[in-house]
């Protein structure tokens, strides 16, 4: 086949028409317009580049509509060329989207569109999403506020804000009652609440699990828990590496208590290695932190316990 024919199935057969012969569904709740999640079992496949890039998130797979055959089909690149020209023309079911697509204001900056958004107030909507409905504590919520974390979304979605190293706001993670994404045009490195000069990192999966798990462990004030980016973006790896460089830092892996968590806590087990310093794993009893913190309320509530949760076992992780 020549290179131009190659060329024409690439950009004519897109990774869902792949994935929806193969059995693969879209989990739309865990999907975003520019990263779609596609489910088959234990399997996971998300789709990016508009459909015709793909990356597994349980392993280091990832390519382009061939490569996708090659990984799934276990075949070589010549069997994935006759198996995608079969696809052509056919057509995969499309998620439906609640919300419609933005299109920011493209003159803005990343850090114009921050800080022309207000900061979350006692009573507003994305303060009550995430007291009545995530169920964080107005302390924490206050704290993240004070910090310069969160700022008031769309329909009473939450916006939470990655810093690089010196504080530069680079992108925001979205989230909402039905809504989740990423800053258009931003950049995943972190999502940090606690104290920046700590030498106890907590690596979470979402902001809220971040802020989910300070409150539980009682905000110690040795700790500054994270949030990645989804996918383990590189420039979340290096900030992550050059955190764990500090003297005596202790890097913990309380990513989700499932089998793409276990994936990520391992590439952090390798960057504490690399540089040497201590590591442990803070699995949730839940699949996350939220989940924990909202299950520890409930348990609060039946038996008349108030204030902030604690989480005891969480207190003095192990070192190795």
């Amino acid at each position: 086949m020549e290179r131009n024919e190659v060329e024409t199935l690439r950009n004519r057969v897109r990774c869902a028409a792949v994935l929806e012969r193969a059995g693969f569904t879209v989990d739309v709740k865990e999907s975003t317009r520019r990263a779609v999640k596609y489910r088959s079992g234990d399997a996971i496949i998300i789709v990016i580049h508009a459909g015709k890039g793909w990356f597994d998130p349980l392993s280091e797979a990832k390519g382009d509509v061939f490569g996708l055959v090659e990984h799934l089909d276990h075949v070589g690149f010549s069997k994935s060329l006759a198996r995608v020209a079969d696809l052509v023309g056919f057509v995969p079911m499309q998620p439906v989207w609640r919300k419609p697509a933005r299109h920011p204001d493209s003159d803005a900056t990343i850090v114009e569109r921050w800080h022309q958004r207000r900061k979350p107030w006692c009573g507003s909507a994305t303060w009550r999403y995430l007291r009545d409905e995530r169920r964080l504590s107005e302390t924490v919520i206050r704290t993240a506020i004070r910090n310069g974390r969160l700022r008031e979304g769309p329909h009473g979605s939450m916006w939470a804000a990655h810093f690089d190293g010196v504080g530069v706001v680079t992108g925001w993670e979205e989230r909402g009652a039905e809504w989740r994404g990423f800053a258009s045009g931003g950049a995943k490195v972190l999502f940090r609440f606690g104290v920046l000069d700590a030498r106890r990192f907590c690596v979470t999966e979402a902001a809220i699990d971040a802020m989910s798990l300070a409150e539980l462990e009682g905000v110690r004030d040795d700790s500054l828990y994270l949030r990645t980016g989804g996918g383990w973006a590189p420039a979340s790896a290096a900030a992550i590496r050059d955190l764990a460089a500090r003297e005596s830092a202790l890097l913990i892996a309380a990513t989700d208590n499932n089998a793409q968590g276990e994936v990520y806590a391992g590439r952090l087990r390798a960057i504490a290695d690399d540089v040497g310093c201590g590591f442990d794993r803070l699995r949730p009893d839940e699949e996350d932190w939220n989940k924990d913190l909202q299950a520890r309320k409930e348990k609060d509530l039946g038996t008349g316990l108030g204030g902030m949760a604690r989480l005891p076992h969480a207190r003095r992780p192990r070192q190795g």
